[in-house]
């Protein structure tokens, strides 16, 4: 494990009781520690409740945040000299991990000092240090990536999962994700009782893969249980629709879906920014529409539902994107404040084990040795 300093303290919050400490590491984005702690200094703003255990080399990280009023008083700073590089492989990564603040990010976790850990860095890398340091919630097998897409539900998001936390899914993954997701609509975003869609080339029972099929029949049967409605198969088209609060897919699907919104948000504002920039009276529109072009922007902005939770875990980790500017991280750290406060970790470990004891079609309705329903 990578410890603190010697003239390091606790998390402050450990003496208030009712603080949430967030693990942040400084070092996995794109942009660099400074853009990490104006993100970090962006939520304590925001909210008081937060402290911060800050991971990476301890000169740097002082410096920058020193220059942030009052946010010194807010933060560990975990000194880590080694960073996960984008464009390292999760094999080199989890063999030489110990000393980065990735790995000390996982371990204030993993060790209970911190709620959640967030961190802009590789995916892959990260996902593999997770699940060797925190080990996978009994009954998971494969965990999922989970994130917020813009949609026309009164939340304003819809929540799909797996978006590449590893390309295959069987049956059995599939239903394990619903109810994972079904747990954090429930915590994320306040739907008491969600409903659930298996993404598909077609809505009909027939269509698809075997494994979906099978997943389609078991998911009916585990609503009750899940506390959520199956609405059985979605297509693309209902990604952003109100008929569906969550989209259960395999992580493959999922991250070219995920890409793709992103890529086609970014597209249509470029393209309205083209256009109102055309000519005088088109500027002049933009000027009379510029309420409404605003709201229009924060709802397709990817920045402010930047944030992809890894379920299926003992501990709690949020994604947030490697081009993630302060905006983002801020967005990162919301949403893992939320779910902190929430506890989400708990219920979705209940929720988890209720899933596990579910029985396979065509397995003689026998449920998996060592696994029991929990209420």
């Amino acid at each position: 494990m990578v410890t603190a300093p010697a003239n390091s303290t606790e998390p402050r919050a450990s003496a208030k009781g009712a603080d949430v400490v967030i693990s942040v590491d400084a070092m996995g984005g794109d942009s660099g520690a400074a853009t990490v702690v104006s993100g970090i200094a962006h939520s304590a703003d925001k909210n008081p409740a937060i402290r911060f255990i800050v991971h990476g080399p301890e000169a740097e990280l002082k410096r920058l945040i020193g220059r942030k009023r009052g946010l010194a008083e807010r933060c560990d700073i975990r000194h880590a000299e080694g960073v996960v590089r984008m464009d390292d492989k999760p094999s080199q990564v989890v063999r030489n991990a110990q000393g980065t603040s990735m790995w000390s990010a996982i371990e204030s976790v993993r060790e209970g000092e911190a709620t959640v850990a967030v961190s802009c860095g590789n995916t892959g890398a990260l996902m593999a240090l997770s699940m060797i340091r925190l080990r996978k919630l009994p009954g998971v097998n494969r965990p999922a990536i989970a994130c917020l897409w813009p949609s026309r539900n009164p939340s304003g998001f819809n929540v799909m999962l797996d978006v590449g936390a590893d390309v295959k899914a069987e049956a059995q993954d599939l239903v394990q994700y619903a109810m994972m997701g079904a747990s954090y609509a429930r915590n994320g975003l306040d739907i008491p009782h969600p409903r659930i869609g298996l993404l598909n080339v077609g809505t009909e029972e027939h269509k698809g893969r075997a494994e979906l099929r099978t997943a389609h029949e078991m998911m009916g049967q585990a609503a009750t249980t899940g506390n959520f409605d199956y609405i059985g198969f979605v297509e693309g088209g209902d990604l952003p629709s109100a008929r569906v609060d969550v989209v259960v897919t395999d992580g493959f699907t999922g991250n070219i879906a995920l890409k793709t919104g992103e890529g086609t948000a970014k597209l249509v504002g470029d393209f309205l920014k083209q256009a109102f920039n055309n000519s005088i009276m088109s500027k002049f529109a933009a000027l009379l529409a510029m309420t409404s072009l605003k709201r229009l922007q924060k709802r397709i902005d990817p920045r402010r539902v930047n944030g992809g939770v890894f379920l299926g875990l003992n501990g709690t980790v949020v994604k947030s994107h490697g081009s993630a500017d302060a905006t983002g991280v801020s967005a990162a750290i919301r949403l893992a404040f939320q779910l902190a406060q929430s506890g989400f970790q708990e219920r979705l470990a209940a929720r988890v084990a209720q899933g596990a004891a579910l029985p396979v079609p065509g397995d003689g309705g026998a449920t998996p040795a060592g696994q029991q329903g929990q209420s």
